[in-house]
């Protein structure tokens, strides 16, 4: 597979992290959003993660599923002595050796590093589902607070979309669900889940029917059925955006349709609830995918949890940025997140078509930068996944794997031409398209 020249990208990350991590301590570090003055301090570049001259498009010209990769380990050089690192819930096992039983994990969620409270909702694959952002008529969602992994990624004209990964927890209403993309193919692979979505264009629904994702595809319908189940919402919105997907049920329909709905050797995460250190801290880390669709999360001292706020009403005609709580109807509970992650992605698309029509490709294989925030604090990053089965491994900049703190990640997919810049303790992503 024809992969990004990310090399020298990377070292431009590491050149922006070190400036970063070198001046924070001492004063405010802001990247330039305009041209700057005599008097601003400017970092190398605005964007660090942009394409090379001559980077060849790696989707142009396909018309199946590429083949993946080799598995290949992160580079176990640069990984210090079990003994100099902290004791994890869960760790990722070597290539080829599987997951032990659950049971000598302490029944413990490899998806959070949490116990669950019961054991026998492990034993299944977990449900990757679409769960829609706009229009705004549609909030609130329901089942982000039950989920034990959230993907946030731009869908087309401003507008984002989440992925909830649901295992460990059970929730009769998860939506409103929403259409598939291509990207929706690397979650489900990761972590050998199903994937429910309602319809989707025609060249990605064609895509992922002649993906290995076939027989774990669960197309939702826009009325109440028993299988797939499916279940409209009370409120009043239109029918195409009241569907909800009942993970409770699952189960038994799957029986019925005869697929595989056996536990997976899911390939745990690195947990541990020893903060990792750093001199970089983060009160609210700000995502502005648009005028129409941005956010924040502000990390709580007391909860030690990052607390989720949607934007209120778009910016239009200059109007100021607002925000609001977000809130799980489900749950009715605020959305939060006990580690909140950054990744930068290439988005591209596969023709002149797909651009007209903003349907993009996003590639989370191979390796990017990343920024980690947890108990309020921020860590430059790289991710790192080179098997399509394989999640994400988060590592620092020399390898060393990171922690994540026992719970929920939500990550935010940010394209490797986006900008970000620091104010005091608030951090500011801005996403831009290619």
């Amino acid at each position: 597979m024809i992969r990004l020249p990310r090399i020298s990208i990377l070292l431009k990350f590491l050149l922006f992290a070190f400036v970063t991590s070198s001046c924070a301590a001492g004063q405010e570090i802001s990247l330039p959003t305009s041209t700057p003055t005599a008097s601003q301090q400017v970092t190398p570049t605005l964007t660090p993660f942009q394409f090379e001259a001559g980077y060849v498009d790696p989707y142009a010209g396909l018309s199946t599923p590429q083949i993946e990769p080799t598995y290949t380990p992160y580079p176990v050089q640069y990984i210090p002595p079990a003994e100099a690192l902290p004791t994890p819930a869960d760790i990722v096992p070597q290539p080829g050796v599987n997951l032990p039983a659950y049971e000598s994990l302490d029944i413990h969620n490899p998806l959070t590093g949490l116990p669950v409270s019961d054991p026998a909702l492990l034993e299944r694959r977990p449900m990757a589902i679409k769960v829609a952002n706009s229009p705004d008529y549609i909030r609130p969602q329901s089942g982000l607070t039950l989920a034990d992994v959230v993907f946030e990624y731009y869908i087309e004209w401003g507008d984002t979309r989440f992925i909830a990964v649901m295992y460990g927890n059970d929730s009769p209403m998860v939506g409103p669900v929403r259409s598939g993309r291509y990207f929706d193919e690397h979650v489900a692979d990761m972590y050998n889940a199903f994937l429910a979505f309602k319809g989707a264009d025609p060249r990605e629904l064609s895509y992922l029917r002649n993906s290995e994702l076939n027989d774990f595809l669960i197309i939702v319908y826009t009325r109440n059925t028993t299988c797939p189940p499916v279940k409209l919402g009370p409120e009043k919105r239109d029918s195409y955006n009241n569907a909800f997907f009942n993970t409770a049920k699952w189960a038994e329909c799957a029986a019925k349709k005869g697929v595989d709905n056996s536990r997976q050797d899911l390939r745990g995460g690195f947990f541990s609830d020893q903060t990792p250190e750093s001199v970089l801290s983060a009160d609210r880390i700000y995502s502005f995918y648009s005028i129409y669709s941005y956010n924040y999360w502000e990390y709580d001292p007391v909860t030690h949890k990052y607390f989720r706020y949607q934007e209120a009403s778009d910016m239009i005609k200059n109007r100021p940025a607002a925000y609001a709580p977000m809130i799980d109807a489900q749950t009715n509970m605020p959305v939060t997140a006990d580690n909140v992650v950054m990744l930068f992605a290439p988005y591209t698309f596969a023709n002149q078509f797909n651009a007209e029509d903003e349907v993009y490709n996003i590639d989370l294989l191979d390796s990017g930068a990343a920024y980690v925030f947890r108990d309020g604090k921020a860590i430059p990053a790289l991710w790192n996944r080179h098997d399509k089965h394989q999640p994400i491994l988060l590592t620092t900049l020399l390898g060393v794997p990171i922690y994540l703190k026992p719970g929920r990640t939500f990550y935010e997919v940010m394209g490797v031409t986006s900008a970000y810049s620091l104010e005091g303790k608030d951090w500011h992503f801005t996403f831009k398209t290619p």
